[in-house]
């Protein structure tokens, strides 16, 4: 994909990163990110990777607009309530530069469409509020090589996961082996609402590191961040012999 002059101006201030440059924008230009999830994480994550220049992304959700999501999914305001997540997202997202092409699944991700969803697309992020969804994401991404970017929050804390499948690599289930009988999700713990931007920030963060191809990435590490201690602490995950018996793949 070539840049024009308006690319150019608009992107000039990441350009100039001795770290991206010209070659480096094209790739950004080029890289197909699917987003699962278009909740507290999901709507930061899709605004900066739009911004950035990513011009092929995917969006996946189910839901429609509640008021109990106004304070975090921060894309959305009153006039959205009672639409599709998905719908209204890619109206908003698709005028922040008219090269992007969004592309809306207006459905819940399961086992019968997970490889038709994501086959397309080079990185999947999981923003899912769910153990079963996280589990299948993760099965499926190992299976098929994808690199897989996850962000999880609930109450003040959040976690970010990046597992390559492309190469040697751990899982989600090395780190949890064993779904929790209880969910610990916004709904459930609570959510303090700028974790969810900090989260889908730093999520963001690492899939364009990752499309760039940048060293000291987070693969095969979880970063752990509490609001309250304001605290950040990133802890490898090795694999688990347990995950060998209950990883499908």
């Amino acid at each position: 994909m070539s840049l024009n002059l308006k690319d150019f101006q608009r992107f000039e201030k990441q350009i100039i990163l001795k770290k991206v440059g010209i070659a480096g924008q094209k790739k950004i230009h080029q890289a197909r990110v699917l987003i699962i999830g278009m909740g507290g994480i999901g709507c930061p994550l899709l605004t900066y990777l739009a911004s950035a220049g990513i011009c092929n992304i995917g969006i996946v959700d189910h839901d429609k607009v509640e008021i109990g999501n106004l304070n975090r999914q921060i894309i959305f305001n009153s006039a959205d309530l009672g639409k599709y997540k998905v719908v209204q997202a890619k109206s908003k997202i698709s005028k922040i530069y008219k090269k992007i092409k969004i592309k809306n699944y207006k459905f819940k991700v399961s086992s019968n469409n997970i490889k038709s969803i994501s086959k397309s697309y080079d990185i999947i992020c999981d923003g899912t509020d769910n153990f079963e969804t996280r589990y299948l994401i993760n099965d499926y991404c190992k299976k098929n090589k994808k690199i897989l970017i996850s962000a999880a929050i609930s109450a003040f804390d959040g976690h970010l996961f990046k597992f390559d499948f492309k190469r040697k690599a751990s899982c989600f289930r090395c780190f949890m082996p064993e779904q929790p009988i209880e969910e610990n999700n916004c709904e459930t713990e609570g959510i303090f609402s700028p974790v969810a931007g900090i989260l889908g920030s730093l999520q963001a963060n690492e899939v364009i590191k990752t499309i760039l191809g940048l060293k000291d990435d987070l693969n095969n590490n979880v970063l752990i961040f509490n609001s309250l201690n304001m605290t950040l602490r990133k802890v490898k995950i090795t694999k688990n012999p347990r995950c060998l018996i209950k990883c499908p793949y």
